[in-house]
């Protein structure tokens, strides 16, 4: 499970994008999108179920996971949306199905509302999308970053597992803890991990929130009950922001439902993905 790697890549204008795909070429085209401070390894589980029937991509974003990470990197979410409409031409995906974690979410409604991606249907997981966004934690870090990337490995390191674990509801188990904060844990890690928390801005879902009611597509919302860093009722307000968005709420998960409820949400996702036109 802990075996995780992406053997493709492309090229954009904010360094080179590591991406890969599962499953039956004949198989309609599902996209996953991962959230921050993660990478696609949040997907692994449901990525081999879903590749069972479906073509899967999978990709990490710039400055995360295996893709590049470079001083001076945009990672910002205006980059990231801008990439990602870039990658769908770059597969040739017309209009596949677009499902979307955490800051993943607020990536694929950018391209879509403001780069003209089109989607045959989106799944938003706990997705960064209504203002205000940004915990205690995210704010002090965006506000001393350079303090932050002075601190010696260890302590990073520790600080790192720490904030990925307070995601989860039932708790990480070690090695996809692990697995989690690798990408953070070297010197170019530790450096892009506080980089994409200083361009965290929220002010690029302001630009986007108004225009919601005007999507014209199926939606499904799946939201942890037991989201600490989102709370549920966020769930309830953007699913009531999008024309005839569904919702389900998934018990006994946290923040990071692809790892608590593997299981659950893939169960969820197939009913959405079966059921689209």
């Amino acid at each position: 499970m802990t075996n995780w790697q992406l053997n493709e890549s492309f090229r954009s204008p904010s360094g080179t994008v590591r991406w890969d795909r599962q499953g039956p070429e004949s198989g309609e085209s599902v996209v996953l999108l991962h959230g921050t401070p993660f990478s696609s390894f949040v997907w692994r589980e449901i990525a081999q179920a879903l590749a069972q029937q479906y073509q899967v991509f999978v990709w990490d974003m710039p400055g995360y996971g295996s893709s590049e990470k470079y001083q001076g990197q945009d990672v910002s979410l205006a980059a990231q949306g801008e990439v990602f409409a870039q990658l769908l031409e770059h597969w040739q995906l017309p209009a596949p199905c677009v499902i979307a974690h955490d800051f993943g979410g607020a990536v694929a409604l950018r391209a879509h509302l403001l780069h003209n991606a089109s989607y045959r249907g989106l799944a938003l997981v706990d997705p960064v999308a209504l203002a205000p966004w940004g915990s205690p934690f995210f704010r002090l870090v965006g506000q001393n970053t350079e303090v932050f990337e002075q601190l010696p490995p260890p302590l990073h390191r520790a600080l790192v597992r720490e904030y990925v674990s307070s995601a989860s509801f039932p708790g990480l188990r070690s090695d996809v803890a692990e697995q989690l904060i690798a990408p953070w844990s070297d010197e170019d890690g530790q450096a892009a991990f506080y980089r994409q928390i200083a361009q965290a801005d929220q002010r690029y879902t302001d630009e986007i929130q108004t225009l919601y009611p005007q999507i014209n597509l199926p939606v499904t919302v799946c939201w942890g009950a037991e989201d600490t860093w989102i709370p549920v009722a966020k769930a309830h307000e953007l699913a009531s922001a999008i024309p005839e968005a569904r919702l389900t709420v998934i018990p006994d998960a946290g923040h990071l439902v692809p790892v608590d409820a593997p299981a659950t949400l893939t169960s969820a996702l197939l009913t959405f993905l079966r059921a689209l036109p």
